[in-house]
């Protein structure tokens, strides 16, 4: 069959699943251990990666090299080399001060050394080795957030870096008018249930330090905050020094936190450069640090995170806590997005990256979160250059600014891009955002958002095995296999809520088509076709479906499109619900029953349309 068209370049498969008709990815081929781990082709005049990675910023008197040569020559006096095998089967040497001992996991991964950490983040992620984590680690472009504290709870170490899986963060925490600590301990959970990868505390009212040491021993993530929001609780702005900064750092570091938002890029130089701004600065930490800089009558104070830095470092590496380096100067509207002010501290942020990594502790950067949809790759990738590939981490970002409400799809949208563009973590936003503090329900919809975001990007990447479940549920679903479709989704709840609303026999049509129309059914009919007849997914003898749970009752509920009487009916089944004979067995499928009863419990069931006289048809005529 000759084809007029020809396919791009095919990267690796997300999948495994035999026999199937689709190509790989269409990403760049993986390059684990390279600057492209898990990336998408460059659009022309996008940014090249940057040359350089961490091993190109080491503390004073460190060297490196992969040429065994050039090691032999090194002096000895009060230094050892180490050499270690990498997992691209070139040998590292690393000389360094004899009698240095390793605190961070950048540390143990510059000497070689696979931390049960690395350990652990390898066996969850499935397609990396626990060397090629090291790896990652060493060149800075995946960090692994596992304060020390935090390790002797309940944390489950995880990484963000491009070789892994893209990861989601949920954010939650009290404010002034909203909230407490147990509620955000309820919050905390639920996003974990909901798939959250790493939680940030961004209290700001209620009792911050007892919310923050909860959320450090109950959570199985990392937690995150902004420690500048506890800097100023009780304090004139003014009064904000040094000391202070460094006091509630060491603090958080103690109580577990596992990565800081630092807002250290924005300088003094930069503020000339808000004036002209739609909403000028929307970050907290970057509106709060702006103003304190500007509240000196010398005019010339600049940003103390910034020139604290190296003491903030020497705290952070004692306990092993990441930097997330925050974009105090994000656009929070289009209009604000890759503007001069978001890349001048953007270049900033590069330098505060390489200082970090000078001092052994593990970055990731924090990036923009409204940029219109032609611009996400630029800001993905323009970041990848300056930053030396460290791992970026992303608040959507959102498309558009004139849905709020909905803003955790448009930014969902955002999100997808961002990720398989370059970003290894997305913020979430849920519908509050703008809006207010987000509520249970809130924070799954931003989870879920999020998690299909991750999701599609991974799939597209062509992260391995990333597609194995939608290939299941495609072949439960071929099979009009109800259950196992449902136990494959992400939210089996939901999705048997919405079946059993209009249908609540597990038949082999569903209420979208009926049984005329439903194409999965006719195609599994056709006999030389594969199409539902998988091992493993045929779906028996009709059943009628479970008793709705109390979850599955209060989705209903919420959608009101159900009387409480329906609703009651679906939640205490018996076979009298539905015809059945003596032994329970349903017999309302087509399998099972002549046709006249099938298309009887269509007309009992659903609205259906009669298309036959649009066709030409007669009443009696099959459309089949």
């Amino acid at each position: 069959m000759t084809r007029p068209y020809t396919l791009p370049p095919i990267g690796s498969n997300p999948a495994t699943t035999p026999n199937v008709t689709t190509p790989g990815s269409f990403a760049n081929r993986p390059d684990i251990g390279g600057p492209l781990s898990f990336s998408s082709p460059d659009t022309p005049g996008m940014p090249a990666p940057s040359d350089k990675t961490a091993w190109d910023f080491l503390p004073d008197g460190w060297q490196t090299t992969t040429d065994d040569s050039k090691a032999q020559a090194w002096p000895c006096l009060g230094f050892k080399v180490t050499q270690f095998q990498q997992a691209d089967g070139s040998t590292r040497h690393v000389l360094h001060p004899e009698h240095f001992e390793a605190s961070t996991q950048l540390e143990h991964a510059r000497l070689g050394v696979v931390t049960p950490q690395m350990a652990r983040v390898a066996e969850r992620e499935g397609h990396l080795t626990a060397e090629q984590v090291r790896d990652e680690v060493a060149v800075g472009r995946m960090v692994i957030p596992a304060n020390k504290t935090h390790l002797g709870y309940k944390l489950d170490p995880m990484a963000i870096g491009r070789a892994s899986k893209t990861k989601i963060n949920a954010n939650m925490g009290a404010s002034p008018v909203s909230s407490g600590t147990d509620e955000e301990v309820e919050k905390l959970k639920w996003a974990e249930r909901w798939g959250a990868d790493t939680v940030m505390d961004l209290s700001t009212g209620g009792n911050l330090d007892e919310c923050r040491a909860a959320l450090c021993r109950n959570s199985t993530t990392p937690i995150g905050t902004v420690p500048i929001y506890s800097m100023i609780i009780g304090r004139k702005l003014e009064d904000l020094d040094e000391s202070a900064v460094l006091e509630t750092v060491r603090h958080q570091a103690e109580q577990g936190v596992d990565y800081f938002t630092i807002h250290a890029g924005l300088l003094r130089e930069h503020l000339k450069l808000v004036k002209n701004r739609l909403i000028g600065l929307v970050s907290r930490g970057g509106s709060i640090l702006a103003k304190w800089m500007l509240m000196d009558p010398t005019g010339r104070r600049e940003n103390l995170m910034n020139t604290a830095w190296e003491d903030i470092c020497d705290i952070m590496r004692e306990h092993d806590v990441t930097f997330s380096i925050g974009d105090g100067c994000r656009p929070g509207g289009l209009a604000d997005a890759t503007d001069e002010l978001q890349l001048a501290e953007l270049v900033e942020i590069g330098k505060l990256t390489e200082r970090a990594w000078r001092k052994g502790v593990q970055v990731m950067v924090e990036g923009p979160g409204h940029v219109p949809f032609d611009q996400i790759e630029y800001n993905m990738k323009l970041q990848r250059t300056l930053c030396h590939g460290a791992p970026f981490y992303v608040l959507g970002p959102l498309v558009t600014d004139i849905f709020p409400g909905y803003d955790h799809i448009t930014s969902c949208i955002g999100a997808t891009s961002a990720a398989y563009h370059g970003a290894s973590m997305l913020c979430y936003v849920t519908p509050k955002e703008h809006l207010g503090l987000p509520k249970k329900d809130d924070v799954k919809q931003g989870c879920i958002a999020y998690k299909i975001a991750a999701h599609a990007a991974d799939v597209a990447l062509g992260i391995p095995n990333s597609r194995n479940r939608d290939d299941e549920l495609t072949q439960a679903r071929a099979a009009l296999n109800w259950q196992k479709h449902f136990d494959l989704s992400f939210d089996p709840d939901t999705a048997r809520a919405y079946h059993d609303e209009d249908l609540d026999v597990d038949t082999d049509f569903c209420a979208m088509c009926g049984h005329d129309w439903c194409s999965v059914r006719i195609s599994k009919e056709i006999q030389d076709w594969a199409s539902g007849k998988a091992d493993g997914y045929e779906r028996g003898k009709p059943v009628k479906s479970d008793a709705l749970t109390a979850e599955q009752q209060a989705i209903l509920k919420q959608r009101g499109y159900l009387k409480p009487e329906e609703i009651h009916k679906l939640a205490s089944k018996t076979k009298k619900v539905v015809d059945a004979d003596e032994d329970g067995k349903a017999s309302c499928h087509s399998d099972y029953v002549d046709a006249d009863e099938a298309k009887k419990l269509q007309e009992e069931k659903l609205v259906q349309v009669d298309v036959r006289p649009a066709l030409g048809l007669r009443k009696e005529d099959s459309v089949i």
